[in-house]
């Protein structure tokens, strides 16, 4: 009875369309019709000369490297990062550093050793296992994001490093062929070694020491992947739904558009197109948020909607003004949830490590690089100032004449509300108070409702512990990042405040019921209410009343649970060692007595893959209510 609860839950949840398709996706490949339809190993097809594509190539951010201007950048940082890639040691996820050696032979896990097979076919490939590990750890260096620290070094210091680059790439090819192996596995992964490549190709085509036979066969595997992407986009536009369509999509309108003599170029730009735009109108509501409920996700398709407006512009290709409208409202939403010193966001959401095409020397959580960007392109001015964070404008705007059409941002006191995604603010001169209160119509990834991050003197003092990975042995600390317990807001009987079902799946979501907001002369107020835990009682509500002091830093937070059947009620904070000493938190009942005050060995992840362990505060009631007072000290 339970199974079929939860398959009526996937069902309702997910919609027919996806459980349909998921069906269709495991007949096929019982099948074998993925073997029949991605070949392995088809015969190379001949392509336009390199000499016919440097005469006559497609406009790209840039012809070619001399009509990129050199950015006063941190020479010396570019050049260390660069030394670090030609001795083979790189920088996974913007967290971790493993050095793979000059020798790396592509299929190799550098976390547990596990060597993928590069003879099977990539749908015989399993991804998810506790004998793989996380297969991210092979596609990190596949995706050739380094290439852009390579890039970089030779442009900033006169390093040469375009003989290494196509090495590289040559040496790829020669190790993955065609649709074998765990490089072949991801189309979203494929989309972006494609768009790396190009973004070389185009770099040193006034300086190439491609040969006409190395040129053919980079065309000829950038064929294929892009083949590859196009006969299996249905699994991201269905299955996935979320920036991986995105990515996907606009590879193939970019693709079909720079190569348009590809066999099929034709195709895929024009549904490439058609398909990014009703993705990026699908998965950014109209208040600017975004369907993955995710700050870094969220940054994905802010650089990917740069990629999608500057080439086609200047491709003299127009996309629909929805488009425009998306990014600019993504801009403000993400341009509130900011921290003015550093550009860092709240670490909300499902966070991989992900930042693509990385041109600057800043930090992985500041935002500023991106958003700087994408806000010159639509308003024709900066959002901020000077800073290392502008160098990502050098490249993609060089040549590219900003709109005026959008006014440009600033920041300004008071609440913020984003009702679509269930995102609420209350911005001060020296705080920022961050609380969710959404409902889904998406798939969640963290069971996060109602989490509360605080922000005092640019300092997170409450936050989101993050993510950690999507796949570990310790199925206990996958659970708990993904779970309730890592977050600012309860947990009941302690339980999360959804079913946790395989992999990314959630049962019984949450859904955001109420919300009011309002001002005062002495406060800020947000009361929301949301449907939670029903997989223990359907008709469950947890109402959150946040009030922010104007005149000094204090929260007061007022927890309300509606159940027949619930009776541990758990309030958790997260903060850091560091800022104990200046925080004073107590909480009582609704008869006002005090509750007491209790600490645990709580984790934390800033970034992919690595957790550092945290300090976790919380208060247990027996009754359905607590009120907690937070102060800081000034």
């Amino acid at each position: 009875m339970w199974e079929i609860t939860k398959l009526f839950q996937l069902v309702q949840n997910m919609g027919p369309r996806y459980l349909a398709y998921r069906v269709l996706n495991v007949v096929r490949i019982k099948s074998g019709w993925h073997k029949r339809k991605f070949p392995i190993s088809p015969k190379p097809l001949l392509y336009l000369t390199l000499e016919a594509w440097n005469k006559h190539k497609k406009a790209f951010f840039f012809s070619d490297s001399s009509e990129i201007p050199v950015f006063e950048g941190d020479r010396k940082a570019a050049a260390e990062k660069a030394m670090q890639v030609r001795e083979g040691i790189f920088l996974f996820f913007n967290s971790i550093q493993y050095e793979l050696g000059k020798d790396y032979d592509w299929v190799t896990n550098p976390q547990n050793g596990y060597k993928y097979p590069i003879d099977k076919h990539w749908s015989d490939i399993n991804d998810f296992s506790e004998e793989t590990g996380d297969i991210k750890f092979v596609w990190e260096k596949s995706r050739f994001g380094f290439i852009y620290d390579l890039i970089r070094d030779e442009h900033l210091n006169g390093t040469s490093n375009q003989q290494f680059v196509f090495d590289q790439i040559l040496d790829w090819i020669d190790h993955n062929p065609i649709n074998c192996g765990p490089n072949w596995k991801c189309s979203q992964e494929i989309s972006l070694r494609v768009l790396n490549w190009v973004f070389a190709l185009y770099y040193y085509s006034n300086q190439s020491m491609l040969t006409e036979e190395n040129w053919q066969k980079i065309c000829n595997s950038i064929y294929w992947q892009i083949r590859h992407v196009y006969d299996n986009i249905l699994f991201s536009r269905i299955a996935v739904r979320n920036n991986h369509a995105i990515t996907e999509t606009l590879t193939l309108y970019l693709i079909g558009m720079l190569f348009p003599w590809f066999e099929n170029a034709a195709l895929w730009r024009k549904k490439g197109k058609k398909w990014f735009q009703e993705e990026i109108t699908y998965q950014i509501y109209a208040d600017g948020t975004f369907l993955q409920f995710s700050m870094n996700y969220h940054r994905v398709v802010i650089q990917l909607l740069t990629w999608a407006i500057v080439i086609s512009s200047k491709n003299n290709d127009s996309l629909d003004k929805v488009i425009f409208e998306r990014a600019y409202q993504s801009l403000i939403f993400l341009f509130n949830c900011q921290n003015d010193k550093d550009g860092w966001l709240p670490n909300y959401g499902a966070n991989d490590g992900a930042l693509f095409f990385q041109l600057n020397s800043c930090h992985y959580r500041d935002f500023r690089p991106q958003l700087g960007v994408l806000h010159y392109i639509l308003t024709g001015k900066d959002l901020y100032g000077e800073g290392l964070f502008k160098e990502d404008k050098t490249w993609f705007t060089a040549l590219f004449k900003p709109s005026s059409d959008f006014q440009p941002l600033s920041h300004s006191i008071g609440i913020k509300e984003f009702p679509v995604g269930g995102y609420y603010l209350i911005r001060e001169k020296d705080s920022l108070t961050f609380i969710r209160c959404g409902s889904h119509k998406d798939r969640p990834s963290q069971a996060d409702n109602l989490h509360l991050d605080i922000w005092y003197k640019s300092d997170n003092i409450f936050f989101d512990a993050g993510s950690y990975k999507y796949n570990d042995p310790d199925k206990n600390m996958v659970r708990y990042f993904m779970g309730t317990a890592s977050h600012n807001t309860l947990m009941l009987n302690d339980t999360d405040q959804m079913l946790k079902g395989k992999r990314f799946i959630w049962y019984y979501w949450t859904q955001a019921k109420e919300v009011i907001t309002k001002e005062t002369e002495d406060e800020f107020y947000i009361d929301g209410t949301i449907s939670a835990f029903r997989h223990l009682d359907k008709l469950c509500k947890h109402r959150r009343v946040v009030r922010k002091r104007k005149t000094k830093p204090e929260w007061v937070i007022e927890d309300y649970i509606y159940s027949s059947k619930i009776n541990r009620l758990q309030q958790l904070w997260h903060t850091d060692n560091r800022h104990l000493q200046n925080i004073e938190i107590f909480a009582k009942t609704q008869a006002n007595n005090d509750i007491t005050l209790q600490y645990a060995e709580g984790w934390c992840s800033e970034l992919y893959g690595v957790k550092k362990k945290s300090t976790e505060l919380f208060f247990v009631s027996e009754e359905p209510f607590i009120t907690t007072t937070i102060q800081i000290k000034q």
